[in-house]
C-alpha cells in the first residue's frame, strides 16, 4: 500500500509541477512478465509510463547545412551533461531533411526522477537552447513535454 500511495503522490506532483497534460490521471500497477510497471491514465484507454522532454529547432541548408552541423555539435556538448541526469531511459535525436527539423527527445519514467529533473529546469536545457540561439540559420527554437507509451511490440 505504501508503494501505491507514493505512486499516487508522484503522479499528483507530476501533474501539478509540469506542463504535460496529465490532469485527472489515475495511477495503477500492471504486471508485465516478471516486472511490475506503473502506469498513469490520462483518459480511458490512454495510459502512459514515460514522460519525454523535447528540444527542437529548424535548421537551414545554407553554407552546406552549417547550422545542422553546429546544432549537432551543441547537442554533443549537452549530451555529456544529460548522461549525468538520474533516471534517463534514453535520448533520441531526430533530423528531418524535408522540413529541416532537429529534435532531441529525452525520456524518463513518470514520477519522482522526472519531477527532480523538472525542478532542475531540465538541465542542461537552458545552456543548449542558448547555444542554438547563437547559431546562424537556426530558427523556431522550442520545447515541449509529453507522455510516451510503447504500443507495439
Amino acid at each position: 500500500r505504501l508503494c501505491y500511495y507514493l505512486l499516487v503522490a508522484s503522479i499528483i506532483m507530476l501533474s501539478l509541477s509540469s506542463r504535460i497534460c496529465v490532469r485527472n490521471s489515475i495511477p495503477r500497477l500492471v504486471q508485465s512478465g516478471s516486472a511490475v510497471r506503473s502506469f498513469s491514465t490520462i483518459a480511458e484507454g490512454v495510459d502512459f509510463d514515460t514522460v519525454a522532454r523535447e528540444w527542437r529547432c529548424r535548421w537551414s541548408v545554407e553554407d552546406d547545412k552549417a547550422s545542422l552541423v553546429a546544432a549537432q555539435k551543441a547537442f554533443e556538448k549537452s549530451l555529456e551533461q544529460l548522461k549525468q541526469v538520474d533516471g534517463i531511459i534514453k535520448v533520441d535525436r531526430i533530423v528531418c531533411g524535408g522540413c529541416k527539423d532537429f529534435k532531441i527527445i529525452t525520456s524518463m519514467p513518470a514520477g519522482a526522477k522526472y519531477d527532480a529533473w523538472a525542478a532542475a529546469k531540465f538541465t542542461p536545457e537552458e545552456e543548449f537552447l542558448e547555444d542554438l540561439e547563437n547559431i546562424p540559420g537556426i530558427t523556431k527554437i522550442d520545447t515541449q513535454t509529453y507522455t510516451i507509451m510503447p504500443m507495439y511490440p
